[in-house]
């Protein structure tokens, strides 16, 4: 059995995000993403079982950057509002430093391949931001409603706002993004 090279495995992430975000799921066959993480396509098979667990695991390994980034200057002490602001701006650090991981992840949540995800595996990610938000629900600071509820009030906006092809007049300052956050505040908040 051949050793896994960390290296490697980075080099086929990178080449299954760029060559997905430029010619889409279908046409990134297991060989063209060899070629553009140049490697062969059997080293590929070491690391995953096939094509469809390349593109879930490429996904899973984004999330966990992305809880990674959310987490920065992580302070469960802190009043909720404080942490919902630190999350707020790591997400759109985060974004605008990783755009093409965003671009990956927005395709792949609207492909059939997101049926594939272990969701608990990856909320497993996010843990202390769903301890936070209970707290934030316990302690009657936020709206008790569904976990997807308030996602869709916190994290869609920094998406949708990110996303320089549906917000063509915004630029992304820190006055406007601290506007958003506001906006995202009220929705959430009791």
């Amino acid at each position: 059995m051949r050793i896994k090279d960390e290296h490697k495995q980075e080099a086929i992430i990178q080449a299954t995000v760029k060559l997905v975000n430029e010619i889409g799921f279908v046409s990134s066959s297991v060989s063209k993403i060899a070629k553009e993480a140049n490697v062969s396509p059997a080293t590929i098979y070491i690391y995953y079982k096939n094509k469809e667990d390349l593109l879930v695991s490429t996904y899973v390994e984004i999330k966990q950057k992305l809880s990674v980034a959310l987490l920065k200057n992580f302070d469960s002490s802190k009043p909720f509002m404080d942490i919902f602001n630190t999350f707020w701006h790591n997400g759109f650090d985060y974004i605008s430093k990783n755009r093409k991981y965003y671009q990956y992840t927005e395709q792949f949540s609207n492909s059939p391949y997101s049926e594939l995800v272990d969701h608990i595996k990856v909320e497993k990610h996010f843990e202390p931001m769903l301890k936070v938000l209970q707290r934030g629900i316990d302690q009657k600071v936020i709206k008790d409603v569904p976990y997807d509820m308030l996602a869709a009030f916190i994290f869609y906006p920094m998406m949708i706002l990110s996303n320089s092809k549906l917000c063509k007049t915004i630029e992304l300052t820190s006055d406007n993004i601290d506007q958003a956050f506001l906006l995202a505040w009220d929705a959430i908040k009791l």
